[in-house]
């Protein structure tokens, strides 16, 4: 028994049993689970500090278990008893992702509803929790962020800026955490097991140091987009993470429902301080908050037309002021773009065609650096390796993985795969795809507005001698009377970079809407997002789109509301993938009858 303490509760502490599930790259994951014997279906995902591990929360478990709660705490790759490497050795994105497979597998095997459970996080934890929130858009009933991570305290100067240099140069740099019980509670006996515990990882990667740290900044800035009903609890006396990019967190939180607590004169680890009963009493009554209220979500299909993503694009649309310095500033943003296009062949491309093109990404796939002379390459190559384009280059990997899975579960029913790409650009994703899998489709037919990807991508189909398979065809892809009539008719639709590029939600309903009709039930649909861009501002005031050379202004898209718009076309999401940065995604959705 936890020596923490907490009110006593007459319900019998079930034990917990020790159970372990399947992540997406095969590591095995432990989790521990408190059943209930409550006719409530409701449950709480518990996720540990950094560092520790799932039993270290047993006693906030047995708490929530007694409320009649059936309690999951997960152990992180490389913590507690899951395999990995060792502590901090993972990627951030890989313990998100790591998370959404646990709910999914959750859903499976238990019959867990998104939509009647709750997320309590704890420093790391509740960093991992908000970025699953925030990235993948579950319909979770609440979250609890605990002391989040958002801003880890490095007392040495400059030490952020080491960091990252180091592990550039060092690309595995462990370091030494400098954590002490004694900093984390005023539990005497806690703090002692803290400190002596074997299985308390010491040390965290450089990688997943400045990993929290990017991640972090993403989330607290994005926080407008995350309606989640969300409670935040502080400790007044932190020594580990700083209280300000909390407090930005929760001011900008778009969340109906949100609650904030600061306990004065304690420490990091709230939920293990000696005098944490009214921690643990604060959660309890949120937790009954969120679950007694009836379920409520924003009506994201408007979105466009008011809401934090619609202020932005305007934003972004208004020219500043003529000749202030801002004006200036972004006038020699534009001069420098077209010197650069003078000399870099893809920024040559992106000029001409517009940036947003599919020459200009077609181009990007390739991530073959070409200009004039080594100073023209250099150039394309830094061009190439900016944020966004790194983005797209990953966003194909995954347009891939989810495309080879789709195909594999239709062969794997009895149905002969039938894919249809409604704005295929030139068609290198699709026409590339691996060879076992480009076997078991019937047939491919790609479709675009462009007659020079269209021209493009025949010449694509018959380098690769796939003429009997593919067809390309120049259409309208917010034509749902054309998506409609496809014959073929496809088991499988891809729609990748299209709907990010048109800020109207009327235009994206009108096209799913033929979708919806063109895919019979139990077929899928695979669909790609932009719920974050690190350089909006550039592209809205430097670069310009395809459509008669404006500039290239986007309005996001949260994942939540591109799931809405899918799930109102009569798909049910299955499977999410997002680069490491956050700033594409892929899914997959199958049709519904």
């Amino acid at each position: 028994m936890n020596d923490c303490h907490h009110p006593a509760h007459a319900t019998a502490i079930v034990a917990p049993s020790r159970r372990s599930f399947e992540s997406f790259d095969g590591t095995r994951l432990s989790f521990l689970h408190w059943p209930s014997d409550s006719a409530r279906a409701r449950a709480v995902l518990l996720l540990h500090r950094g560092h520790e591990h799932a039993e270290r929360l047993s006693h906030v478990a047995e708490v929530l278990s007694a409320d009649g709660f059936s309690v999951y705490a997960p152990n992180m790759r490389g913590h507690g008893a899951s395999d990995g490497a060792p502590g901090g050795g993972a990627r951030l994105d890989h313990l998100v992702r790591d998370l959404d497979c646990l709910v999914r597998h959750l859903s499976d095997r238990d019959g867990v509803d998104p939509r009647n459970l709750a997320l309590v996080g704890q420093s790391v934890g509740a960093v991992v929790g908000a970025t699953w929130v925030h990235d993948y858009a579950p319909p979770v009933r609440a979250q609890v962020l605990a002391a989040p991570a958002f801003q880890i305290r490095l007392y040495v100067p400059f030490a952020e800026t080491g960091i990252r240099l180091a592990t550039r140069l060092f690309p595995d740099l462990r370091i030494k955490s400098y954590v002490t019980g004694q900093m984390l509670t005023q539990d005497e006996t806690r703090a002692a097991q803290y400190d002596t515990d074997p299985r308390i990882a010491r040390d965290i990667t450089g990688a997943l140091l400045t990993d929290l740290r990017d991640t972090a900044r993403r989330i607290v800035a994005d926080a407008a987009m995350i309606a989640v009903p969300t409670q935040l609890l502080i400790a007044g006396d932190d020594r580990v993470v700083d209280r300000a990019p909390m407090r930005s967190f929760f001011g900008a939180l778009g969340a109906g429902l949100k609650e904030q607590k600061t306990y004065k004169g304690l420490r990091h680890d709230l939920f293990g301080e000696r005098y944490n009963a009214r921690v643990l009493a604060d959660l309890r009554s949120f937790l009954g908050k969120a679950f007694a209220a009836p379920v409520r979500r924003d009506d994201l299909l408007s979105a466009d037309e008011a809401g934090p993503s619609r202020t932005e694009a305007d934003g972004l649309a208004r020219p500043p002021e003529r000749g202030s310095l801002v004006d200036l500033r972004w006038r020699a943003a534009r001069a420098g773009v077209w010197i650069g296009s003078t000399l870099s062949k893809g920024m040559e491309i992106g000029r001409s065609a517009g940036f947003d093109s599919g020459a200009a990404l077609d181009y990007v796939y390739r991530d073959r650096p070409t200009g004039f002379g080594p100073l023209g390459r250099m150039i394309d190559r830094i061009y190439l390796d900016a944020p966004g384009w790194k983005g797209i280059r990953q966003r194909r990997i995954h347009l891939e993985g989810l495309i080879s899975e789709a195909v594999q579960r239709l062969h794997a029913a009895g149905r002969a795969p039938t894919v249809l790409d409604i704005a295929a650009g030139r068609g290198r994703y699709v026409l590339d795809l691996p060879p076992e899998t480009l076997e078991r489709v019937a047939s491919i037919h790609l479709r675009d507005f462009c007659g020079r990807n269209v021209a493009a991508g025949r010449a694509l189909i018959d380098e690769r001698g796939l003429s009997r398979k593919a067809t390309f065809e120049e259409s309208d892809a917010f034509d749902a009377a054309a998506l409609a009539a496809c014959d073929p008719r496809p088991s499988l639709v891809i729609v990748s970079g299209l709907y990010e590029l048109f800020a109207s939600n009327a235009l994206v309903r009108r096209s799913l809407g033929g979708v919806a009709q063109a895919v019979r039930p139990g077929g899928y649909l695979i669909y790609t997002n932009q719920p974050w861009h690190p350089q909006l501002e550039f592209i809205a005031r430097a670069l310009t789109s395809h459509r008669d050379g404006a500039p290239w202004v986007m309005r996001r898209r949260s994942q939540a509301e591109m799931d809405e718009l899918v799930a109102e076309a009569g798909f049910t999401k299955l499977e999410q993938r997002i680069d490491r940065w956050g700033i594409f995604t892929v899914s997959l959705a199958q049709r519904q009858g």
